[in-house]
């Protein structure tokens, strides 16, 4: 490709249908609320890179989508960079989602407002799906549509710009697990391409074969492709509900191999010449072999009949009976003979089932190409989702300069966004490093961790929350907290520099400079510490043997080591370890009446630094709290104060209410005495248009 080849201008609308047997690419520009169609490129795949419509080989599929896009490159004259998408039916998953706002008076309905009453209703589909799954199981929402809104009880087709007080929304949402998603995305990075939008292949389907004028009337369009068969339902002038089924095309082609034992290439393009007079092939054996086209088409007849009942049967559960008019659309619906085998499954007149094509024209149009095609549903569907802006559920959003995976439609908060990339609780909050606890002359000592580096979370350019709501466009910048360091002592470091004794650890005499762990059990002595003298190598080793099963008998007979601490420190065992009137947190051990005066009276390392240290007090959700001085003299930030709230944030799926004297405020707020702060989960229903 050349080198100054130009790069996709903003407009250009490039499209790939990741198919399970092919890959087909569109190219087109919106004009005058059309889109045109200027490029189309197909490719098969070389092998059975996908299953029922899940990508199982991501080079081959990469591959595939890479000469496709290469082909369209030439065509346009410029480098493509951005594409849409759209992920398959496969283990689809669909709820409904009801939620109703009451607002404080009568007002204006405008975007914002709709936007909230969408996500809530969203957020209660994905509530109910969660309710119905076993085991953790993860599924992503790539798609919703609103199938009514009442406003002061009175059904409207579209609120904005009404005016009035209650408003109430239910959806119909759809999910996928999130291999199908993700193996999407990944083969897109693969082929050099950043995905720009992303919807569900029965949506893109509909949005081509059945625009949103036709809805009011019950319509069904049923995508039949290699893998699977989406189907899509409207009535009233919205979608009411979609669903999918694991037969489609391939079982067709499965049907041919097995009737004339034949590889999967040849029963595919015997599939293709079923209207021939005549069909030769070679079969397995090598034998060149000819058979009339009716005797193949009868040997079809039941696995046609077989899918024809299954989209039947499929239809009438989620319509409730057959549809007013039904459209077959994908390569599978140009099977001969299928449009009849589903009308008389459904008890409908032949001509109320029809290929798809014949609407194309309501939205996409060519100067170039035959778009009357039901195999071009889908990838013209994504085109034009993407062109005319018809897909709610997928926007652009920059995370540290890259595109963000958006997987979740209606409002989206900047802890969505992150938990969908990649990070968790532990990056935002960071974590306190881990306390070390002593006992020295039978007094117990907890020295803390340092605290976490705080994360750096900023929207558009300032300190934001992550119950900030995010919108098209944003720009995100994070950098996740870093651990703070473990507490680490030394005896040296708690009786100080003159000490001139000697001290056992855990039964055994040590070095002032041992680095002290958990649970280790101090003892001053009189004598300074003398190293062995070196002994023959046998000797030691049986001595060896000896000494150290004292360990553990001297352990037990001591108070018990208080277990490490993770996190934030807890304040029951912050007062536990302030023993001294003047409140210090690290006090100086006692020494033993025996041995001169020297270690008590004489100044420990660091109290000079610590002198200073005053604990905090402040309100948390109305509760009054002190918080005890840091040994490093460091103030308190809000993401101190996240572990104390009671909120389980490796669990959040909602928004969090941040807020320090009643103003939102950053994680990296600083607190100050008698601040009051906030820490809670946003109300999910009925919650204040603030939120």
């Amino acid at each position: 490709m050349p080198e100054e080849m130009k790069q996709q201008d903003t407009g250009l609308v490039f499209a790939l249908d990741i198919g399970t047997r092919s890959i087909i690419g569109v190219a087109g520009r919106v004009v005058d609320e059309r889109l045109e169609v200027v490029a189309i490129e197909k490719e098969e795949h070389g092998k059975r890179a996908m299953i029922d419509g899940q990508i199982e080989d991501i080079e081959q599929v990469a591959k595939v989508a890479r000469r496709v896009t290469s082909r369209m490159e030439e065509k346009l004259g410029c480098r493509l960079s951005r594409v849409c998408v759209a992920a398959a039916g496969r283990a689809l998953q669909t709820e409904k989602g009801h939620f109703a706002m009451d607002l404080p008076q009568v007002t204006r309905i405008d975007s914002d407002i709709i936007s909230h009453l969408e996500s809530g209703a969203v957020s209660d589909a994905e509530e109910r799906l969660k309710e119905g799954l076993d085991g953790p199981k993860r599924f992503y929402l790539v798609g919703y549509t609103v199938s009514s809104y009442l406003l002061d009880r009175y059904p409207l087709t579209s609120l904005k710009d009404h005016n009035g007080q209650q408003l109430e929304a239910d959806v119909v949402a759809t999910f996928l697990p999130s291999e199908v998603v993700e193996s999407l995305y990944t083969v897109m990075e693969a082929a050099g391409l950043e995905v720009a939008s992303l919807t569900l292949e029965p949506i893109a389907a509909l949005n081509a074969a059945i625009p949103a004028d036709l809805r009011l009337l019950n319509l069904v369009l049923a995508d039949i492709g290699a893998g699977t068969t989406d189907i899509a339902v409207c009535r009233d002038g919205a979608v009411v509900g979609y669903t999918m089924a694991t037969i489609a095309g391939d079982e067709i082609t499965e049907a041919l191999m097995r009737q004339y034992l034949i590889n999967f290439a040849t029963a595919e393009r015997m599939k293709m010449q079923l209207e021939e007079p005549t069909i030769a092939y070679r079969d397995v054996l090598g034998l060149e072999q000819n058979v009339p086209g009716p005797q193949v088409r009868e040997a079809l007849l039941g696995a046609a009949k077989t899918l024809a009942q299954e989209i039947a049967q499929r239809v009438v559960a989620i319509n409730g009976a057959p549809p007013s008019a039904m459209f077959l659309a994908g390569g599978g619906s140009k099977l001969t003979g299928l449009r009849e085998l589903a009308a008389q499954a459904l008890e409908m007149d032949e001509r109320r089932v029809a290929l798809a094509g014949n609407n194309y024209e309501m939205s996409v149009f060519s100067r170039e190409y035959e778009l009357n095609d039901p195999e071009y549903a889908t990838p013209l569907g994504i085109a034009v989702s993407a062109g005319l802006g018809l897909i709610s559920d997928s926007y652009r959003i920059l995370l540290n300069g890259q595109p963000a995976k958006l997987f979740r439609s209606g409002t989206l908060t900047v802890l969505d966004l992150l938990m969908m990339n990649g990070y968790n609780s532990a990056d935002l909050l960071g974590r306190t490093g881990k306390n070390l606890s002593v006992t020295v002359d039978g007094r117990r000592m907890v020295f803390r961790g340092q605290s976490a580096t705080p994360c750096v979370l900023r929207l558009n350019g300032e300190d934001t929350t992550p119950s900030a709501v995010v919108y098209a466009g944003d720009a995100i910048e994070f950098t996740p907290a870093v651990p703070g360091p473990s507490a680490e002592r030394t005896p040296l470091d708690l009786l100080g520099s003159d000490y001139l004794g000697g001290v056992r650890i855990n039964g055994r005499p040590a070095p002032l400079d041992t680095r002290l762990r958990s649970g280790d059990q101090v003892i001053t002595t009189e004598e300074p510490y003398v190293p062995p003298e070196p002994e023959p190598e046998a000797e030691p080793s049986a001595e060896l043997e000896e000494t150290e099963p004292e360990l553990e008998p001297v352990q037990e007979a001591g108070e018990a080591p208080a277990p490490e601490a993770e996190g934030e420190p807890e304040i029951p065992e912050a007062v536990e370890a302030v023993e001294e009137p003047e409140g210090d947190l690290e006090p100086k051990p006692a020494p033993e009446p025996e041995p001169a005066p020297a270690p008590a009276s004489e100044p420990q390392p660091e109290p000079a630094a610590k002198a200073a240290v005053r604990p905090l007090w402040i309100y948390l959700n109305g509760e009054a709290m002190v918080l005890p001085g840091k040994p490093d003299g460091s103030p308190y930030y809000l993401m101190d104060l996240l572990d104390l709230s009671g909120i389980d944030f490796g669990t959040l799926d909602g928004p969090v209410i941040l807020q320090v004297n009643d103003q939102e405020s950053p994680f990296t707020q600083e607190l100050l005495n008698n601040d009051r702060v906030t820490i809670r989960r946003a109300e999910r229903r009925n919650a204040p248009l603030s939120s």
